[in-house]
């Protein structure tokens, strides 16, 4: 009889999951180290995409971190129709549309649409500016809201999301926590500097001519930002085959739930500092128009070192804590640096102020980059099940978790500094218009901590309560 026809590795038949033996050959091409010429180009390549992302932190972000000085000049040169109170909702409105829209952009591009992410990006290049230039001509509150709150938002999430898509595929499971901790300290840098620069401006030139000043820059920041990030290899032509399906094996996982309910809780307390300090500063602190200024540059500072921290914490190996335990420092220290520094601060009390400004920047402008550890779990898990995984998807998944913090936390923010005053020594913060906000913003980061440790803790208690059913309860006689 003939002998069976021996057959290789690569011409085994596919595992029962396509999805999954899809996603290990992206993998393998991904996580393919190249040798020689190729791997020098690769190198040079990785790091083009990640100067490319840091520039483009700029004309993304730019304009939504610095929004408060945007505002105090609103309310002190208020020339637009409508309600006042509204231009509070712009900022995190903006960061709310950005992130809400960021899974369906994700979605659209990790596979279908990879091969037209800068095309796409370039879009988002013309409604963002389009938006910003169009702001200067504005009349009333809504237009402000619709133009810098949401188109402007929405075409900045278009040139976020695929190039993020891009920096998470060069840069490995191995290393993409610190990839995406470096990225983010480019983003606090931003918006250490970017007040200034913007109030600089308004002095200078006037609020119209910075509007359009800064639509110059976003447009062309962000095409020399865009052209440094090609799309991965792995993603060229997958719009071809198969693979460019998404698996969605991750929403039977209970963690993606729980880390979920903590992002929210963390980011709807992690906007009210960046839209209200500035104005607190100089309302109820009765500092001086720079000091308000200060406060937003020295908030977003710390997270400069921050991002990159939390980014090597969650990718050290030699460091045995928890991807959970990583995740709940920066909200648990966040929310006693609410209820402890800002909460007690007094009128010209700047020295303590600045104090809760930093304190709570490094900490809060940190939480996301601990994001890549999630990320690693949720890959593990996967590993474990035998189920594909798309961290892209997933990242962007979390973002728009993001984003619903953001939206809940600016909207409840409005209507908490309309709500009065707490009984407390008016010698404090807390007893100021702004006490439940500080209330608010304590409660929602210790939340965003405590959900995360909460998660584990029914596992450890399974064993006494199987035990505990094994007893009997006495009768009442």
């Amino acid at each position: 009889m003939a002998e069976p026809e021996q057959l290789s590795l690569e011409e085994l038949p596919a595992p029962a999951s396509h999805a999954q033996y899809s996603s290990d050959i992206e993998r393998r091409v991904m996580d393919t180290e190249p040798t020689d010429s190729s791997q020098v180009e690769s190198n040079k390549t990785k790091i083009s995409v990640l100067i490319g992302s840091g520039i483009l932190q700029l004309p993304i972000w730019g304009f939504a971190m610095s929004y408060g000085v945007i505002q105090e000049y609103y309310f002190d040169n208020w020339t637009f129709e409508g309600d006042r109170s509204i231009t509070g909702v712009i900022g995190t409105t903006a960061n709310g549309v950005m992130y809400l829209s960021m899974p369906f952009l994700f979605a659209l591009f990790t596979r279908r649409w990879a091969h037209r992410r800068q095309l796409a990006a370039l879009c988002g290049i013309l409604i963002a500016c389009a938006s910003f230039f169009a702001s200067a001509y504005c009349t009333t509150v809504w237009q402000l809201l619709a133009t810098q709150g949401v188109t402007s938002a929405l075409g900045c999430a278009l040139i976020y999301s695929p190039t993020t898509l891009s920096l998470g595929e060069w840069y490995t499971s191995s290393n993409r926590a610190v990839a995406y901790g470096i990225v983010l300290s480019c983003k606090n840098i931003v918006g250490t500097s970017c007040p200034f620069m913007l109030r600089a401006m308004i002095d200078a030139y006037g609020f119209q001519t910075t509007l359009k000043a800064w639509t110059a820059i976003v447009g062309g920041l962000s095409i020399i930002g865009i052209f440094m990030i090609p799309t991965h290899p792995s993603k060229v032509e997958i719009h071809k085959t198969r693979a460019r399906k998404i698996p969605w094996h991750f929403l039977r996982h209970r963690s993606i739930y729980f880390y979920s309910i903590a992002i929210i809780f963390q980011s709807s307390g992690y906007g009210i500092p960046q839209t209200y300090l500035s104005t607190y500063a100089r309302d109820v602190a009765m500092l001086s128009q720079t000091s308000g200024t200060l406060m937003l540059a020295v908030f977003n500072a710390p997270g400069i070192i921050a991002s990159s921290f939390f980014g090597w914490l969650s990718d050290n190996k030699r460091i045995s804590f928890s991807v959970q335990v990583v995740c709940a420092i920066p909200p648990i220290f966040s929310a006693l640096a609410a209820f402890l520094l800002w909460g007690l601060t007094t009128q010209g009390a700047i020295g303590l102020l600045i104090v809760f400004s930093m304190t709570f920047g490094f900490f809060s402008s940190g939480y996301s980059a601990t994001w890549g550890g999630i990320l690693k779990q949720m890959e593990r898990e996967a590993a474990e099940m035998n189920e594909a995984v798309d961290p892209g998807m997933l990242y962007g998944l979390l973002n728009g978790v993001r984003g619903i913090g953001y939206v809940s936390g600016g909207i409840a923010g409005v209507g908490l500094l309309d709500a009065g005053t707490i009984a407390a020594s008016q010698r404090f913060a807390y007893g100021s218009s702004y006490g439940p906000l500080i209330i608010f913003t304590g409660l929602s980061s210790l939340l965003g901590g405590w959900v995360v440790l909460w998660r584990w803790n029914p596992n450890r208690l399974l064993p006494l309560l199987k035990g505990a059913q094994g007893v009997r309860m006495p009768h009442r006689v």
